[in-house]
């Protein structure tokens, strides 16, 4: 039963990817997967050989499946509510990942997801005789857990990348502020931070000096490294810069008073965090470790209290 059951799961899988490949080339590749790649040596031959260099570095995977499967994901992205794929790109934005993912893959992984998850509820039915009540139970779950895997992977990256930003934060105004009492404007120190640090928040100050540097005006690119991030602490930061900027007022000053309040806010969210523990820790305690004292204790006791009755 088991091994049909297998079986019956694989052969599904492979004809949902065979249907994938198949609409995706019908409307991308008309039939010939070697024009993808003769688009690549024209892009070379152009001059754009740092495109085709970054292309043939993503994965084989992606770098293929990519272009067959595009016909499916716009299908897929026209039924889809136009503001929850916004609100998708958003969310890609601020974990980012929106350079290498799009919304349309994310939401297209989503319903790839829900349908396993549904050929697997009606698999295990029909084939593996439950109970009713278990049945419709894992039709309802499995779909969902299919559906909100993709999306519970991407709020857990939003939350990392936030978390990075807002503990790198002090350091950071605290380099900016002596940058600035050097002698350095605000995008020189900007420019020292990504020199020395290596974090999400580097990232984002590059980004921005490299919009200032194509044209951008401070405040505008100020406001998109807000936007893109939607850290609080951050957008507190820029909204200071900002007010500082158009009144005058000696950024160095702005700077460390900035750092200090940073640095206090910082130790108040580990407090709060080390608040949270004893209740983290209780879930755990109860489910492994009162057990096995329960077994300890009880156990030299069990054989008289089963010779009694």
């Amino acid at each position: 039963m088991m091994e049909l059951l297998a079986a019956l799961v694989a052969a599904m899988v492979i004809a949902g990817g065979v249907a994938l490949v198949v609409t995706g080339l019908r409307p991308q590749l008309a039939g010939d997967p070697g024009d993808y790649l003769r688009s690549l040596d024209a892009r070379d031959e152009e001059g754009e050989g740092d495109d085709y260099e970054r292309l043939l570095a993503e994965p084989f995977l992606r770098r293929v499946m990519r272009p067959l499967g595009s016909g499916t994901l716009d299908r897929i992205a026209a039924l889809t509510p136009r503001n929850y794929i916004e609100g998708v790109h958003r969310q890609l934005t601020h974990a980012g990942l929106s350079a290498s993912v799009r919304a349309e893959e994310l939401v297209t992984a989503q319903v790839l997801a829900g349908g396993l998850g549904l050929v697997l509820a009606v698999a295990y039915s029909a084939l593996g005789d439950p109970s009713p009540r278990i049945g419709a139970l894992s039709l309802v779950l499995l779909p969902a857990i299919g559906i909100l895997a993709p999306q519970s992977w991407l709020k857990r990256k939003v939350d990392e990348r936030r978390n990075a930003i807002r503990k790198d934060l002090p350091d950071t105004i605290d380099l900016m502020a002596i940058s600035v009492e050097a002698g350095l404007g605000l995008e020189g120190a900007m420019d020292i931070v990504c020199r020395n640090f290596d974090s999400p928040l580097a990232t984002e100050f590059n980004r921005t000096l490299k919009e200032m540097e194509l044209g951008l005006p401070r405040r505008e690119a100020l406001q998109n490294l807000k936007r893109r991030t939607d850290v609080p602490e951050l957008s507190n930061f820029v909204l200071v810069l900002t007010q500082a900027d158009a009144l005058g007022m000696p950024i160095g000053r702005i700077l460390k008073t900035q750092a200090k309040e940073m640095r206090s806010k910082r130790r108040q969210w580990a407090r709060e965090k080390a608040g949270k523990l004893p209740v983290k820790i209780l879930f755990p305690l109860v489910l492994f470790i009162f057990p096995a004292i329960m077994v300890i204790i009880l156990g030299p006791a069990a054989s008289s209290i089963s010779g009694a009755f």
